[in-house]
């Protein structure tokens, strides 16, 4: 080839002699690029070269890898034929525990279906025991609320009846009290027609007509009206009382057309006589006091009329804090 190429110079510069200076021109540029081109035909040709030794390296493993596929394919070959008799070898005996499985699952089933059985019922029969203690835990829990709620209301009545004890005993221990404290007042005239008396949680002091009052009169004498003033002494203090003044005649009746007409008018006049006497001289409140007439119609001693002359006293505790406990139970 580059004896072509020298050749090709030779005829060129040959002819350049016989032609002219474009030509010439034209036929340097046509040499450049065949230049060109043959350079890049030769590269080219270097690189192609250098590829057809790597296809031949290759090529070369190429083989190598395929002997050893051939090896390995044979060996490969042998373990599956061992395979292959070793999975027939497995099939066989799957067949047989397969068989054994199936009979075990049958048996298991029909035993699991009677279990399943035996269980529903134990299971329905603990159902009906639930219910059955679903129902005795209400009533045994309605019964424990009642208990309860009956505990607690037992204790607040026993609360309240001990509340009314003791305020009933402070109002026995407040009487007895008042009752002393007027005995020892009214000590001078024990034996002059008076008495005083503790009965039914009150204070009766009874002081015959005799003590007090002429025959048939509503004037009060002098000794009358100093047992009333020390009587009325000793209670002056007390604002928690009520005190009520009750005038009594015998059956002996009153006619005459003045005041007092009739044994009514005689005791109420009387009985206000007292409560008169009382406020008149000493601190007690008058709105404690009232007066009131009996007539002969409550005696003491149907035989004797001496007794059945007589006002009575009667000093009675305000009971209003025990009515409202009363109440509130």
């Amino acid at each position: 080839m580059r004896s072509i190429f020298t050749l090709g110079i030779v005829s060129v510069l040959i002819l350049s002699s016989c032609v002219s200076g474009r030509q010439f021109e034209e036929l340097q540029n046509k040499e450049q690029a065949c230049t060109e081109k043959l350079n890049k035909a030769t590269s080219d040709n270097e690189l192609l070269r250098a590829q057809v030794k790597e296809g031949e390296s290759l090529q070369e493993s190429l083989l190598k890898d395929n002997e050893a596929l051939r090896a390995d394919t044979a060996f490969l070959g042998s373990t599956s034929r061992q395979l292959r008799t070793q999975y027939d070898k497995i099939n066989e005996l799957n067949d047989i525990l397969v068989n054994k499985n199936t009979k075990m699952m049958a048996d298991i089933t029909s035993e699991n279906k009677k279990l399943l059985a035996d269980l529903q019922k134990t299971q329905n029969e603990l159902q009906m025991q639930e219910d059955e203690l679903r129902i005795l835990e209400g009533e045994l829990n309605a019964k424990e609320a009642n208990i309860e709620q009956m505990s607690t209301e037992l204790q607040a009545r026993e609360a309240r009846v001990q509340e009314l004890e003791e305020l009933i005993a402070k109002k026995d221990a407040a009487v007895n009290d008042l009752k002393n404290r007027v005995s020892q007042a009214l000590l001078g005239f024990k034996d002059k027609g008076l008495t005083v008396e503790q009965k039914n949680g009150k204070v009766y002091v009874s002081l015959e007509a005799k003590l007090l009052f002429p025959s048939g009169s509503t004037n009060i004498n002098a000794e009358g009206k100093q047992a009333l003033i020390d009587l009325a002494k000793a209670i002056e203090t007390e604002a928690d009382l009520e005190i009520i003044v009750e005038g009594h005649t015998d059956t002996d009746q009153i006619r005459s057309n003045t005041i007092p007409s009739d044994n009514w008018e005689l005791s109420v006049l009387r009985a206000t006589a007292v409560v008169k006497i009382m406020v008149s001289n000493s601190q007690v409140e008058p709105k404690i006091l009232s007066a009131s007439g009996r007539s002969e119609f409550h005696p003491i001693d149907p035989d004797d009329k001496a007794k059945n002359r007589r006002i009575e006293i009667i000093l009675s505790p305000n009971l209003n804090e025990l009515f409202q406990l009363i109440e509130q139970g």
